[in-house]
């Protein structure tokens, strides 16, 4: 079940960032500020209040929407979950008046790149040596 994130699935989503994404993960206090922004959206697969496998943050840039962070629990990929986090977050931006949607991305990170070509995502820029670990990060971007 995909439903909007509650200050109650904090824990479960900084144990998650953490799993997925070691030290680039947001902390518990970051995610609540994420969260917190403006215009800012979360969405989480759940089976139920404290079961995350999956989510989605997004943030608004005027006419764009800037898919922030989605993740996907280990035991759960290949299941679909990022493909039915991804939809709620085309019909958001869509619903926002959003002419389209970007992604950065690890240029290391060949299944998450696989993932946003086959949901129509295309190269549109590549920052050299940007993430810690020197490895570059692909700006894709979804419409227009």
């Amino acid at each position: 079940m995909i439903r909007t994130a509650t200050p109650a699935d904090l824990p479960a989503l900084a144990a998650l960032e953490a799993e997925l994404f070691g030290a680039d993960a947001w902390t518990a206090d970051g995610l609540t500020e994420v969260l917190a922004g403006a215009g800012r959206q979360a969405w989480v697969e759940a089976d139920d209040d404290t079961s995350v496998s999956g989510y989605a943050v997004t943030g608004p840039s005027g006419d764009v929407v800037e898919l922030l962070r989605i993740g996907v629990a280990p035991a759960a990929q290949r299941q679909a979950v990022a493909t039915g986090l991804m939809r709620e977050v085309i019909a958001a931006a869509a619903a926002a008046g959003a002419d389209r949607i970007l992604i950065e991305v690890s240029a290391d990170n060949t299944g998450a790149l696989a993932f946003y070509d086959d949901q129509g995502f295309t190269e549109i820029h590549r920052r050299p040596r940007y993430y810690r670990d020197g490895s570059d990060a692909i700006v894709m971007q979804l419409g227009e």
